[in-house]
């Protein structure tokens, strides 16, 4: 699936939830990292120079009055560092034109990089921004370094903006010209541009502090130097500090979860909680309801026995997660035509189906197993497994280094072929499930929410021929606070987001006929029509050339749409516009990022690109980020700018008992906005070819033998 609408933010709280009981991290790591007030590794009101470990994923809260901060803080890469956080300062108002009594509320997004990683004389150093591209009331850019004696963590920074507010000297890069002596702070056009004229301007200030780990391995202690003397607060709203020196603790309740306690500004107490996990290392829950691996049944000397295939059919599909299409032989090859539908490791349903094929036809019948891997009725890869090598493996006889070269992952080939069964169609599917969406950050409220009884359908023409539909039922929701339409200089294809989520209480999400096939070697092709999202409906196909093997993909769509009524049901608005993108893949093999880079048209008319860069850890986890600059200048476009935003996307798999390729995913838009909105496609055939990147069955080769 395309990434969904950015107002949804589906399973937020089981994902967090789930992962806390996951941590890699131990309460008896002794030097392990902390966060920050404002979200990221630091001291309170400070970052620091220290990174987390690669995948650590941290939700934070904490209260200093004025001042509610909630944050999540990821660490993609072992370098990076990224933030997006939400405030609330509870002592101004929106106003009452906007959101009555409700107290303002500030979005950002945080980044900081590793630019020098310490060593036995030198220093860490980090370079951050603060509220990049967001509103700037609380933006700053900043230089810091750590070192660490022993027990004693200690940094030192030079921060401009927030930070540095106090202004100790004249900025150094005044050598450079005159613009640097003064920061111009931002204007209403620039909220949310990148806005790069006030980075590293103005007076900056000093900054830095001591982390002490105590000997009890729970508790360390922090001792800050401020770099703000909170004299220019945004919204005018500037705090009494009496001392620049701020003193904290740091309690490690359990392996996922920190207590924060301080004392800042002299006179004002901050209290604070941090949940984290890691979404790199952490373990899987057991999969205890899983069905066991079918154990070898003994030589019995004999081979080529007769075989009753459909029964070999069912126990692919039960103990291998093998949705079966057809079985045929060629000379001493077996070949399986079918779709991997439990397991995220496709290496693990190939060693299952091993076992289950040599216990029905006889160990030593067929030299090899093949498997061709379907999706949506198209023919994705072919992987072949030399059958008495993994026997060989299962008995400890060959180490797995050799039995990789047993298996080859190869284009789908096309030969004569004795058919030895056809599985017939299952025409259609059914089931229930719950169903979230939510508001978050707005000015009616930190979080609107709903929750709904979902009912999917499915009915399938051919294997490559569908009709899938999705109703969704209100059961409880808070959108009756739910009354700020933001303004809008363009059509209203996003903005009229509180009319979709308050019109109706059963709206019709999805209805939508899809047709895939693979035009030729390599060409992959998708038409589709009907209710494609909760706002559009219309027409449209997709092409997609993805060699086999190759680490890069370009894909075309063209979309023609009509807006839908708020009600979600049959009925349609006036607006329709024509839509689709020129999209380039790019697997860059550095720490498994996937670049992609779109041009096209999108959804309120406008011309422009989206740049997509993610992080796929190896247990599923994808962390990313996306920004879009279209022909709409900021002033059109309104608050933000220009469009962008973060996501998340948890493989259920981790989480649950029984093994599911089943995914959520949470998206976090700071603003939305009608520029740079795109069309959000149930299915995407770059996530349906997902199977011919051979790294993915080569990261999950370990469970060949599970």
């Amino acid at each position: 699936m395309n990434k969904p609408v950015p107002y949804r933010l589906a399973l937020l709280v089981p994902a967090l939830l789930a992962g806390l009981g996951y941590s890699s991290a131990s309460v008896a790591d002794r030097y392990r990292t902390t966060q920050h007030d404002f979200g990221g590794v630091g001291l309170l009101q400070t970052p620091t120079a220290r990174m987390a470990p690669e995948g650590e994923f941290s939700f934070n809260a904490n209260r200093t009055s004025p001042y509610s901060r909630y944050s999540v803080s990821v660490q993609p890469l072992p370098w990076l560092e990224g933030t997006i956080r939400y405030m609330a300062i509870t002592n101004r108002l929106y106003g009452p034109q906007i959101a009555g009594d409700q107290s303002y509320k500030d979005k950002a997004v945080d980044v900081k990089a590793r630019v020098w990683e310490e060593s036995y004389w030198t220093p860490d150093v980090a370079i951050g921004m603060r509220d990049i591209g967001g509103t700037g009331l609380f933006s700053s850019e900043y230089v810091v370094a750590n070192k660490r004696f022993l027990d004693l963590d200690i940094s030192l920074g030079l921060a401009w903006g927030y930070i540095g507010n106090r202004g100790d000297f004249r900025n150094p890069f005044s050598l450079l010209g005159e613009s640097f002596d003064d920061r111009p702070g931002r204007t209403a056009d620039q909220v949310g541009d990148f806005n790069q004229d006030n980075y590293f301007r103005g007076r900056p200030g000093v900054f830095g502090g001591i982390e002490y780990q105590t000997p009890w391995n729970r508790l360390r202690l922090k001792l800050e130097v401020d770099g703000n003397d909170y004299q220019s607060e945004p919204q005018d709203n500037d705090q009494q500090q009496d001392s620049p020196l701020n003193l904290g603790a740091v309690f490690a309740v359990t392996r996922g979860i920190d207590l924060h306690a301080a004392w800042e500004r002299g006179n004002t107490a901050m209290l604070g909680i941090t949940f984290r996990t890691n979404l790199k290392s952490n373990a899987s829950t057991p999969k205890v309801l899983d069905p066991a691996p079918e154990a070898r049944l003994p030589p019995t000397g004999v081979s080529g026995q007769a075989v009753d295939w459909d029964a070999v059919s069912q126990r692919l599909e039960e103990n291998a997660g093998l949705d079966v299409q057809q079985i045929a032989r060629r000379d001493r090859e077996l070949i399986i035509t079918a779709e991997q539908t439990r397991f995220r490791s496709t290496a693990k349903g190939l060693g299952r189906a091993s076992r289950v094929l040599d216990n029905a036809a006889g160990a030593g019948t067929y030299d090899w197993y093949t498997l061709r891997h379907t999706a949506r009725g198209v023919t994705i890869s072919e992987t072949s497994l030399r059958a008495e090598r993994l026997r060989d493996l299962d008995a400890n006889r060959i180490d797995p280094q050799i039995m990789r070269r047993a298996v080859v992952s190869a284009e789908p080939s096309i030969v004569d072929t004795d058919v030895l069964y056809q599985q017939p169609l299952d025409r259609f599917d059914a089931g229930l499930s719950l169903g979230y969406n939510q508001n978050i950050g707005g000015p009616d409220g930190f979080i609107l929410y709903q929750f709904l009884a979902r009912a999917d359908a499915e009915y399938r023409f051919a294997r490559n021929s569908w009709m899938h539909g999705s109703v969704a039922a209100n059961l409880i929701n808070n959108f009756d606070k739910f009354r700020y339409d933001a303004p809008s200089n363009l059509p209203r294809v996003r903005t009229n987001l509180r009319q979709y989520l308050t019109t109706s209480d059963v709206v019709i999400e999805n209805l939508q006929f899809t047709h895939a096939e693979e035009v030729r070697r390599d060409w992959y092709g998708m038409v589709y029509g009907g209710l494609l999202e909760s706002m559009f409906g219309g027409v449209g196909g997709e092409m997609l050339l993805r060699p086999h093997g190759e680490k890069w993909a370009v894909g075309v769509d063209v979309n023609w749409v009509r807006q839908r009524g708020f009600a979600q049901d049959f009925s349609f608005r006036d607006y329709s516009v024509v839509t689709g993108h020129v999209t380039g893949y790019l697997q860059t093999g550095y720490h498994n990022v996937l670049a992609k880079g779109s041009v096209g048209r999108y959804l309120a008319g406008d011309l422009g690109a989206t740049l997509d860069l993610s992080r796929r850890f190896d247990n599923g986890v994808t962390v990313g980020a996306w920004v879009t600059r279209t022909d709409v200048p900021a002033e059109q476009f309104g608050e933000g700018s220009f469009d962008k935003g973060v996501y998340f996307t948890f493989p259920f798999d981790a989480f649950f008992a029984r093994s599911t390729r089943s995914r959520g995913t949470i998206v976090w838009n700071p603003l939305t906005r009608d520029g740079g909105a795109r069309l959000a496609r149930y299915y995407g055939l770059y996530e349906v070819t997902s199977d011919r990147d051979i790294e993915i069955f080569e990261s999950g080769f370990d469970q060949l033998v599970k």
